[in-house]
């Protein structure tokens, strides 16, 4: 937990594959959101214990448990990326405790009605999707190498990224605070090995476990349009699917441009909104992440 000690609670789902460090707001900015922020490993990522064949429906109940022992009652989720589809199982399955839910850059289910799912997706992306689809085996080993590398020099898996962006998301990650700070995310995601990663996409390629006319209160979903790792296609289809749901797509902007509107969607999303009541909540510590 970092930012304001009696701010409005938001979860913040990181993306795949990733861990509770990935890049925030400093905690000053955040306080002066009226913000406390939580993050936390999925399963399998970092310090967090795996949990083989999850389905994207069991993080509801782990951000439930989590939000029970810090005493909330009400909270609002925002998922990144691959945190996406875990931010809307919460909106659908937590009840009516998630007041408002955002999805950046999110992708929607490998299933869904009409959708060329892997349609500008890059090369690397589809023949790892198309890989876990036809020959699981080979994918396992495959992101066992790649988590092995990145152990090894922090610095790889940044770089294979790079080869692989688009303009704006290369100004984005180009920024040696931003790069670090990626490079740590995935350092301490894989630091016990794949499984966090294998386990997500075995997730994503799966039945999601939910209904997305299920998901509740106001939802936002926003998406670079130049996104070329979850194509922008994915927020237009999940926005006529989720009742309700607001757009809004940034030109000349991509997949990493989420990092620098999570303050402006952070507003959003405790805009309006009282101080949460609490039962025997502790205060917000640590310094919190630093993006400019």
């Amino acid at each position: 937990m970092t930012g304001h000690p009696q701010g409005s609670p938001v979860f913040l789902l990181h993306g795949t594959p990733g861990s509770r460090l990935g890049p925030k707001p400093r905690s000053s900015v955040l306080y002066r959101l009226g913000v406390t922020l939580i993050s936390y490993d999925r399963p399998g990522y970092g310090g967090s214990t795996r949990h083989p064949k999850r389905a994207v429906a069991d993080a509801a109940e782990d951000i439930e448990t989590i939000a029970d022992s810090l005493g909330l009652r009400e909270f609002a989720v925002v998922g990144r990326s691959g945190g996406g589809p875990h931010a809307l199982a919460a909106a659908a399955l937590c009840r009516d405790r998630v007041s408002r839910t955002a999805v950046l850059v999110g992708i929607a289910p490998s299933d869904a009605s009409g959708l060329d799912w892997l349609s500008g997706m890059t090369d690397g992306n589809v023949r790892e999707y198309e890989t876990a689809d036809n020959d699981w085996s080979k994918h396992v080993e495959r992101l066992r190498l790649q988590a092995d590398r990145a152990r090894r020099d922090p610095e790889s898996m940044v770089e294979v990224l790079r080869t692989q962006m688009t303009d704006p998301d290369l100004k984005v990650v180009d920024d040696i605070v931003i790069r670090r700070l990626l490079a740590e995310t995935y350092v301490e995601a894989l630091r016990e090995g794949p499984f966090g990663w294998i386990d997500d996409v075995s997730a994503f390629r799966s039945s999601w476990g939910f209904r997305l006319e299920d998901v509740r209160g106001e939802v936002l979903l926003w998406h670079g349009a130049d996104d070329n790792f979850s194509p922008v296609s994915h927020a237009r289809w999940l926005a006529g699917q989720i009742p309700g749901a607001q757009i809004q797509i940034q030109a000349s902007t991509a997949h990493f441009g989420a990092v620098e509107v999570l303050p402006e969607i952070l507003t959003w999303l405790v805009a309006e909104r009282p101080v949460p009541v609490r039962t025997g909540a502790g205060p917000a510590s640590g310094a919190g992440i630093a993006v400019p």
